[in-house]
C-alpha cells in the first residue's frame, strides 16, 4: 500500500517588513515599505507590510510609485544579512520536524511531512505546533498550506495570509481546484487571466469543462496543459526545482516582472540567499544556472561554467546579471526566477587560486565573517550599507 504524501507549504508573512517591525516595535501596525528611501533612484518594493498593501502597494513596484500611494509610510533599504539571520532561526525549526525540507527562498519552504504522524501526531497537529514554535522563537508568523502535493499546499499557504493554516482535504484536490477564482490559482499571472477571461473563462470550473486541444489551441502548449492539470488538481510540482547537486533559490511573483530594476532587485536576492547557504554549508561552485519562467508558462534556463568560483554575493550577482539578459526576451513579463549554483563541492579541496585579486577575497572573507557572527550570536545585528545598486 503507497503511503500518502503530506506536504506543508511555509510562507513568512511579509517577511522583510515583518522583521523590520520586529526590531523596531514603534512600526508595528503601521506601513513599512522595504527596498529604499523616497527619492532613491531606481529603487523597487521589495516587500510591503500588510498595512502598506491596504495603500495598494506591491513587491515589483517602483517605489516612486510607492511613495504616491502611501506618502506617510515608513520607507527603508533592506537588510538581507538580519533577514537571513532570521530565516536561518525558522529554517531550523522546520528541520526539527521532518529530515526533508526543501528552502525555496528566504521566507519559503516545503516540509515533507509523509510518515511523521506517529512522531508528531496528524499534519494539522505538526502545523499548529511549528506555528506556535516559530511565533515564540523568533517573533514571526508563518502561513501554512497542507495537501498531497507540494503545488497544491503552495496555494493553500496564501489562502489566508497573515498567520493562516489551511487544508486540503486528501481526496478533495480536485474540488478544492474547482473552489478557487482564478485569481488565487498559482502561476496564473495578469496576462495570462486576461488571455483567458478575453475567451469567456473566468472560472476553474469553466475551465474544467475544456479539453486540452482546446486549451493548448488557447494558451499555448505549456499554458494548455497546466491549466488541464490544474484545475483537476493533478499535480503541477514541474513549478518546482528538481532536487539536483546545486544549492538554488526560485520565487514566484505575484506581479509580472518587466522593469529592469525590479528585475535586478529579484536577482539579487535570489543571490543573496544562494551565496549564504553555500557560505552556511561549506561548499563552493563555479557553475551558475538561470530560470525564467514567463507569464504564458513558458519556460526557459541557461548555464554557465567559468573557472573560477563564486566569491562573493556581489560576484554571483554580477554573472548572474550577465547571463539572464544573455537569455531574456526584453519586454516579457516574468512570473518565476531562479538562481542555481551548480556542481558544487566540499570547499575544503585544493583548487588553483587565481592569480590576481581584484578585491573579492576580500568580500568573500567578510562575508564568511558575518555568516560564522551569525551562527554564534543570532541577536545581533548586522547590515551592509546597501542591498541593492541605484
Amino acid at each position: 500500500m503507497t503511503m500518502q504524501s503530506i506536504f506543508l507549504h511555509v510562507d513568512l508573512d511579509a517577511f522583510f517588513a515583518s522583521v523590520e517591525q520586529l526590531d523596531h516595535p514603534d512600526w508595528r501596525g503601521k506601513p513599512v515599505i522595504v527596498g529604499g528611501k523616497p527619492g532613491d533612484r531606481r529603487s523597487v518594493v521589495s516587500t510591503a507590510s500588510y498595512e502598506a498593501r491596504k495603500f495598494g502597494v506591491h513587491s515589483a513596484m517602483p517605489l516612486a510609485q510607492a511613495v504616491r500611494l502611501c506618502p506617510n509610510g515608513i520607507y527603508v533599504h533592506g537588510r538581507m544579512e538580519r533577514y537571513h539571520e532570521k530565516s536561518q532561526e525558522v529554517m531550523a525549526i522546520f528541520r526539527n520536524y521532518s529530515p526533508d525540507v526543501q528552502q525555496m527562498s528566504v521566507d519559503e519552504a516545503f516540509i515533507d511531512l509523509t510518515g511523521t504522524e506517529r512522531l508528531f501526531g496528524s499534519p494539522d497537529e505538526t502545523a499548529r505546533r511549528i506555528k506556535a514554535e516559530v511565533k515564540e522563537k523568533t517573533g514571526l508568523t508563518v502561513s501554512v498550506g497542507i495537501a498531497s502535493s507540494k503545488y497544491l499546499a503552495k496555494i493553500a499557504s496564501g489562502l489566508q495570509k497573515p498567520d493562516g493554516l489551511f487544508i486540503v482535504p486528501f481526496g478533495g484536490e480536485e474540488d478544492f481546484m474547482l473552489s478557487l477564482p482564478l485569481e488565487k490559482v498559482w502561476g496564473i499571472g495578469k496576462k495570462s487571466l486576461i488571455r483567458l477571461n478575453d475567451a469567456g473563462l473566468r472560472s476553474t470550473r469553466e475551465i474544467h469543462r475544456h479539453s486540452l486541444a482546446f486549451l493548448t489551441g488557447l494558451m499555448g502548449p505549456a499554458g494548455g496543459t497546466f491549466l488541464y492539470n490544474t484545475v483537476r488538481g493533478l499535480e503541477n510540482d514541474t513549478f518546482l526545482p528538481a532536487k539536483t547537486h546545486s544549492i538554488s533559490s526560485e520565487s514566484t511573483y505575484a506581479y509580472d516582472l518587466a522593469d529592469r530594476d525590479a528585475i535586478d532587485t529579484a536577482l539579487l536576492e535570489l543571490c543573496y540567499t544562494v551565496m549564504f547557504r553555500l557560505l552556511r554549508e561549506k561548499v563552493r561552485s563555479h557553475a551558475l544556472g538561470i530560470k525564467i519562467r514567463y507569464e504564458d508558462f513558458t519556460t526557459v534556463s541557461i548555464q554557465e561554467t567559468k573557472d573560477r568560483d563564486f566569491s562573493s554575493v556581489d560576484d554571483m550577482f554580477e554573472r548572474a546579471k550577465a547571463l539572464f539578459y544573455k537569455k531574456y526576451e526584453s519586454g516579457r513579463g516574468i512570473r518565476l526566477l531562479g538562481v542555481a549554483a551548480q556542481n558544487v563541492e566540499d570547499s575544503s579541496l585544493p583548487q588553483q587560486s587565481d592569480l590576481f585579486d581584484f578585491g573579492e577575497e576580500k568580500k568573500r572573507k567578510v562575508e564568511a565573517a558575518i555568516l560564522k557572527q551569525l551562527e554564534k550570536n543570532p541577536s545581533i545585528k548586522i547590515t551592509k550599507a546597501r542591498m541593492m545598486k541605484n
